[in-house]
């Protein structure tokens, strides 16, 4: 056994030992891990300054209590996270995600994941997440705000333009950043950098809606046309119905694919004849409704119950955009009999690691997490840029900016699964970039 392999064991039994109840937390250290055998084996100097056990511990981990009044007049508890993950190459940047199944677990997992995500966009940001067990569904406008308000009254202890800038995640959209930042500005000044995902009118950036949608396509695209294919005439699956499938949606369609699936949490509909994007806009974004209205308003859509990923039903590319673990080994043989060529992911790590391992063994094309759907963060960050300059560029301006974004995010990782022997996987290749670059600044800055 290599010294590079003792090593990585080692660190992982560590982290195992110390949180040993955090399985999606342990799950993406795992994975990652797997990937990193041929970076340690080049570089023992990481080895000797222990960069991985200082990288796998958050630099700090802030949980407290939200209380809040519903419309009856009770008052109502929940708990609140921040984890501030790596703040080596920027001020810790990640979203707030506002569901039932958060806890401090899925937190870390989405927090490490992010370190390496804003690393590839090669913008100055560190990794950070956070959240809250709150679930919005249901839930009046006037008793989000008191969520929120109640939320931000302690999480503003926390963060700042230079510290950490939150932005929004599943759960927290436009309505709930605008309650956070009122907040924040009642408190502590109108400090319009601190949160990302504004109002145009306060600060927001234009294309920050579309951003994780378009940066998925984009990158989709390049991974296609690194293989000689591309979205023309290709029927596309898409899971979600939030703004990153949405928006997934329109720019599929804009480079020639027929995308014929969307989901929520209850069912998916397939139209034949194409997703129409503003169909779904509407219902989701407008009326808050659910997926199933879509099949009652365009004749030529079915609507089922269930998971999209276990229907028997023919496309050529998969794109992931609902939640983390969305796809298991068994529903990535289903995509794999149904002719998928590629999958890319929109969501947060969709695929666990049955479902990549399935996917790498049929010689899928596979664009992980951290790369495919980088577009939000790096807009986020081009929205902090704008605020920084008291400036607001057009939506071609960004739009410009994420696409370049997104073909380096690509061109990065096929270049780093070049040099350390791995070429043509694009994970490993994602992996290394990222945290190289997230290693180096560490080393350079010396034992903090």
């Amino acid at each position: 056994m290599s010294k590079a392999t003792d090593y990585l064991q080692h660190v992982y039994t560590v982290i195992e030992q110390r949180d040993p109840h955090q399985a999606e937390f342990l799950e993406a250290v795992h994975d990652f891990f797997q990937t990193m055998t041929p970076v340690f084996e080049q570089h023992p100097e990481y080895i000797d300054a222990n960069i991985l056990e200082r990288l796998t511990e958050p630099e700090r981990v802030i949980q407290f209590r939200v209380p809040w009044l519903d419309d009856a007049g009770h008052a109502r508890v929940n708990r609140g996270f921040r984890v501030q993950f790596n703040s080596a190459i920027g001020p810790y940047k990640g979203g707030l995600r506002l569901h039932p199944s958060v806890n401090l677990s899925i937190v870390k997992f989405l927090g490490f994941e992010q370190i390496f995500k804003n690393a590839l966009t090669g913008l100055p940001i560190g990794g950070g997440k956070g959240g809250s067990d709150f679930d919005p569904k249901g839930k009046s406008d006037n008793e989000i705000m008191r969520f929120c308000q109640s939320f931000m009254t302690e999480l503003s202890k926390y963060i700042g333009l230079d510290t950490d800038v939150p932005a929004g995640d599943i759960g927290v959209g436009g309505r709930e950043i605008g309650y956070l930042y009122g907040q924040y500005k009642r408190l502590r000044g109108a400090d319009r950098g601190v949160l990302t995902g504004k109002g145009l009118s306060y600060g927001g950036s234009l294309a920050r809606p579309e951003a994780t949608g378009y940066g998925l396509a984009y990158y989709t695209d390049e991974m296609l046309k690194a293989n000689d294919l591309s979205f023309k005439g290709q029927r596309v699956a898409i899971s979600g119905a939030g703004n990153v499938a949405i928006y997934a949606i329109q720019k599929v369609t804009e480079l020639g694919g027929k995308v014929i699936t969307c989901s929520d949490s209850n069912g998916y509909v397939i139209d034949e004849n194409g997703i129409d994007f503003e169909t779904v806009k509407q219902i989701k974004e407008v009326e808050r409704g659910r997926i199933k209205d879509y099949a009652d308003r365009v004749a030529s859509a079915t609507y089922h119950e269930g998971s999209v990923w276990t229907a028997q039903l023919a496309y050529d590319i998969a794109l992931p955009c609902a939640t983390q673990n969305e796809i298991d080994g068994a529903k990535a043989k289903t995509l794999i009999a149904n002719g998928t060529k590629a999958v890319a992911e929109g969501a947060n790590m969709p695929s666990n690691p049955e479902a990549i391992a399935a996917y790498q063994a049929a010689g899928v094309l596979y664009g992980p997490a951290k790369a495919a759907n980088a577009g939000g963060v790096a807009v986020s960050a081009l929205e902090m840029s704008q605020n920084s300059m008291r400036l607001s560029w057009s939506f071609e301006e960004v739009d410009n900016h994420l696409k370049t974004i997104m073909q380096t995010i690509f061109a990065q990782s096929v270049a780093a699964a070049d040099e350390y022997q791995v070429s043509g996987d694009y994970l490993s290749g994602a992996n290394i970039a990222g945290f190289t670059k997230v290693a180096d600044a560490m080393m350079a800055q010396g034992l903090v």
